[in-house]
């Protein structure tokens, strides 16, 4: 996940400076503050606007419940009008719809099985498509002794049933972890039916074992597999994924590589996958992931070089991309909005900085590749946006990680 103790520094030192002046000198010290020469400063065309009219104002869409670090929001697509927040400590709470709903039940609790804090945790949950059938829901979450990701089912007992049973584990599979950050953690359903999971570089700074171009390595990577399959143990290989069939040491796993820290997917309308990949030192970035792609980490941060050469590599550059230099350092990737509520975003793709606060909508075109992107501030500050995650009737929410609200956007 984007990183808390780089973001918590940066926004006491962003509230401190910006209530003070919003001038050069005073984002090039914010830039400084983080450790590190000021960004490379990308073409204007990819620069996220710090000043803008905003249009739209964010609200607590359930303002009689509160949770523990909110890192995902979904729901069971079982037509129960029940929600879910996925709490990092390692809980699943359940609740009505409902504004004025005052209280969220434990559907699962795995927190004895979880290794939690910082960038680890109960990081992802996604609902088998046939969950009303199955009761399958599926989760990825960290742990300890040793050090892995574990991706696992649970089964609920019946689709309207309101506990889940920790014991029904079926652990996928899980792979090393070599240092406690970049975990990725995303996990869901694409419109094929098969789960795709997002794994960060494994950790430490620079990626110094150099896992995104690995191919060799589930690390820095976007998986994808087949739950209804059995060929692997308790799941299987899609026969279009890129090295199904290559051997040589490839995993057949990986459906797109060469990514950092992956903070957050999802899918829109047109079947295009959608991710923000949380930088090093300069640039975050947000990419369109096509199947056996690579996004350049840690040959490129962004569309800047950073280590070695991309001469020669078939890199795939971000769609948008955006410097440290307002004190925006974390990226949180959102969703193309699907929503009636709000007409003016319709199609736009919404997401935010965890550090800064800050809410944008991007613009694309209907191409695979979204085309040539334009950028708009929608909120100045709405919180520590974690997560961002839709209901039933498609409507969008957003997690504050750290006051454990999750909020909506409304017009103003």
């Amino acid at each position: 996940m984007p990183n808390p103790n780089r973001a918590m520094l940066y926004k006491t030192i962003i509230t401190l400076l910006l209530s003070l002046a919003a001038t050069a000198g005073v984002s090039s010290l914010i830039a400084m503050a983080c450790g590190g020469t000021p960004a490379d400063t990308p073409s204007s065309s990819t620069e996220a606007p710090v000043k803008a009219v905003e249009t739209v104002k964010v609200v607590n869409a359930f303002p009689k419940l509160s949770f523990s670090q909110p890192v995902e929001f979904t729901h069971a697509g079982d037509g129960s009008n029940r929600v879910f927040v996925l709490e990092q400590e390692g809980r699943i709470r359940v609740f009505e719809n409902n504004a004025q709903t005052a209280s969220a039940g434990t559907y699962l609790d795995i927190k004895k099985r979880v290794a939690s804090g910082g960038e680890m945790g109960l990081l992802g949950l996604a609902f088998h498509p046939k969950f009303e059938q199955n009761g399958y829901l599926f989760v990825n979450y960290t742990k300890n002794n040793p050090s892995e990701t574990v991706i696992s089912r649970f089964k609920a007992a019946s689709a309207n049933a309101n506990t889940v049973d920790p014991t029904t584990e079926t652990i996928l599979f899980k792979f090393q972890q070599p240092y406690s950050n970049h975990n990725g953690g995303k996990i869901l359903f694409g419109p094929d039916g098969y789960l795709y999971i997002a794994t960060g570089d494994g950790g430490s700074a620079g990626d110094p074992q150099n896992n995104g171009q690995n191919t060799g390595s589930y690390l820095g990577k976007v998986l994808r597999v087949d739950v209804d399959a059995t060929d692997k143990g308790n799941y299987g290989i899609p026969k279009d994924n890129p090295f199904a069939n290559v051997g040589d040491g490839k995993l057949a796993e990986i459906y797109a590589y060469g990514l950092r820290n992956p903070w957050r997917m999802s899918f829109d309308d047109r079947g295009r996958l959608w991710t923000g990949d949380v930088g090093q030192n300069k640039l975050e970035e947000i990419d369109i992931i096509r199947k056996g792609g690579n996004y350049g980490w840690r040959l490129k941060e962004g569309r800047a070089s950073y280590e070695g050469s991309a001469q020669g590599a078939s890199v795939i550059d971000p769609i948008w991309q955006y410097s440290h230099d307002n004190g925006d350092v974390s990226v949180t990737g959102g969703a193309v909005y699907r929503g009636s509520s709000n007409a003016s975003l319709k199609g736009k793709y919404i997401y935010a900085d965890y550090a800064s606060g800050r809410v944008w909508a991007l613009t694309t075109d209907a191409s695979p590749t979204g085309g040539k992107a334009s950028n708009e501030l929608l909120v100045n500050r709405a919180g520590t946006i974690s997560a961002f995650g839709e209901d039933a009737r498609n409507e969008l929410y957003l997690c504050d990680h750290a006051e454990g609200k999750i909020l909506r956007l409304t017009s103003k």
